[in-house]
């Protein structure tokens, strides 16, 4: 993003916490508040919902139970000890050397089968 792109959003940006009387100390404890919820999270659905496994059991918990999915399906974290952790490298696309030409514009034919 160049300077002056960055400049104009934090200038709008700064208005809009203006116009709404929002502090940075309240935008930052908000913040923080909300990383703290999701941390808390143990258990997780496919739709994004979330259960810190205390209290009533919510009804998507109660639903997949019901319907015999195991509640060590949902937890967060057997999910990061199963994934994997290599990375995939970036790719710089500024140095393609096909970049502007017809052979990055064109499509490719099809196989004629015979």
């Amino acid at each position: 993003m160049d300077e002056r792109k960055r400049d104009s959003i934090v200038a709008y940006l700064q208005r809009r916490m203006a116009e709404f009387s929002i502090t940075p100390e309240a935008l930052a404890a908000s913040i923080a508040q909300d990383q703290q919820r999701v941390q808390a999270v143990k258990y997780r659905d496919a739709s994004g919902n979330g259960w810190d496994g205390e209290g009533t059991a919510p009804q998507w918990v109660v639903q997949a139970t019901s319907a015999g999915q195991s509640l060590e399906h949902f937890a967060v974290t057997a999910r990061r000890e199963q994934a994997p952790t290599k990375k995939q490298p970036a790719v710089d696309w500024r140095n393609d050397p096909f970049a502007g030409s017809r052979l990055a514009t064109s499509k490719p034919e099809p196989l004629e089968t015979r």
